[in-house]
This record gives C-alpha cells, structure tokens and sequence, in this order.
C-alpha cells in the first residue's frame, strides 16, 4: 500500500472554511473510493494554523484517481487561497495497526 502524508499550513482566521472543505474531501473519499482506504485530518497542538492528512491507497495509482475526484477539486478550489504552504511525505506503508 501507498502513503501520503501531507501539511498544510493555513492563513490566520482560515480554520473553519479550511476543515469544511477537507473533512468533505476526506469523507467522500473513503466512501465512494475503492483505493483510498484511510483519510484522516489531523490538527497539530503545537503549530498553529497547521493540518496534517493522512492518507493510504492501494497503490499512487489510486491517489492519482483520487486527484480527478468531484470532492478533490472542488476542496483543492476551496482551500488553495487559505493555504501558505504545503510539503508532502510519500510513503510504503509496511504495516497498520
């Protein structure tokens, strides 16, 4: 299987129409998703204003799907102003617990 560890570090006052968007894109995923197994979006307590999404596929193939998603682009449209920077962590997933 295949991670995708992502942070998003937003603008001040952006939390609420930042986790509407992505706690959408996140759910639609895992349910209407046969590759995409987990989503999770996770607050950090000690960055401010900084998200982390967790995220494991059967393979980059499915994430690639993922990308031409309804729910991707329209949260990826909603969110790209709020955002002030974004890395990324690709992954092996050797196990889940």
């Amino acid at each position: 299987m295949y991670c995708i560890i992502v942070k998003n570090q937003i603008k001040n006052g952006c939390r609420d129409v930042y986790l509407k968007a992505m706690l959408e894109n996140a759910e639609a995923a895992v349910i209407k998703e046969a590759g995409c197994h987990v989503f999770d979006v996770l607050e950090a307590k000690e960055e401010k204003n900084t998200f982390y999404l967790y995220q494991i596929y059967s393979n980059p193939g499915a994430l690639e799907v993922h990308k031409e998603t309804t729910h991707y682009l329209r949260s990826s449209q909603l969110i790209s102003d709020l955002i002030e920077s974004v890395s990324v962590v690709n992954a092996d997933v050797i196990a889940t617990n």
